[in-house]
């Protein structure tokens, strides 16, 4: 991947026209990375990659030289942030405001669920609660899928019995570059965790630990594990979504 010099940004920040359509040129293929993960959603490439561009932009003028990071790694949430939000409010497919609204409600009764529970209502369970028809239900889900982020959910049982959400899950068969892109954005979020918050992380996602073993090394209960670890990954997913 490319490395932007301290020096580049800071004449792309103070109004260098020629050295930001430079340093777009030379990001040309982690822009793309980012594009692409929106590829099948009924839009153009190209016009998302201008979008994309200009969440690189806002990325450089933002960025802070001082800081012990990589703009690689600070632009990619911008990047799916600005592209996210074309889709949302710009993009060709008009949901209706009664739609969105539906889907908004379905969705804090779905995180709701999540947190009280450790799953998500059914379909049938939400006709109930909402006193609305299934079709509804999925016009609205299918409706917000547009604007959720493209990295989903995913429940396995694990050795506490519990149900436990994964942040991502990366096949090999993904190129070099999405790879990548993919451990910039969680990495980032990893970081701006707590010190509890990101060991927690740490240690049950990458060292695979189990909510009874990190209950041990933090000296807290597996309840309070499994109740934190929800708590952190959905604060993730709306930060990725957002």
């Amino acid at each position: 991947m490319f490395e932007n010099s301290v020096e580049a940004i800071k004449k792309a920040q103070s109004g260098d026209k020629y050295e930001l359509e430079r340093m777009i040129r030379d990001n040309n293929g982690l822009i793309w990375s980012i594009v692409k993960r929106f590829n099948g959603r009924g839009y153009d490439l190209e016009d998302l990659y201008q979008i994309g561009c200009m969440g690189f932009i806002k990325s450089i003028k933002r960025f802070d030289t001082n800081y012990d990071v990589k703009l690689s790694t600070y632009a990619v949430p911008y990047m799916i942030g600005e592209i996210k939000r074309y889709i949302r409010d710009d993009g060709p497919i008009k949901v209706s405001r009664g739609i969105k609204e539906l889907g908004m409600k379905i969705r804090e009764l779905q995180k709701e669920s999540i947190n009280k529970k450790g799953k998500e209502l059914s379909i049938e369970e939400l006709e109930k609660e909402l006193k609305i028809s299934k079709e509804d239900i999925n016009l609205a889900l299918e409706a917000s899928n547009t604007v959720e982020s493209i990295d989903g959910k995913f429940y396995t049982d694990n050795k506490d019995g519990n149900s436990i959400c994964l942040i991502e899950k990366i096949s090999s068969d993904k190129n070099e570059e999405e790879f990548i892109t993919n451990k910039l954005a969680i990495k980032q979020l990893i970081e701006e965790l707590e010190d509890r918050d990101k060991e927690i992380i740490l240690l049950r996602f990458y060292k695979d630990k189990t909510q009874s073993q990190v209950a041990k090394i933090l000296g807290i209960t597996q309840v309070q594990v499994s109740r934190l670890e929800r708590k952190i990954l959905e604060n993730m997913k709306m930060k990725l979504i957002s």
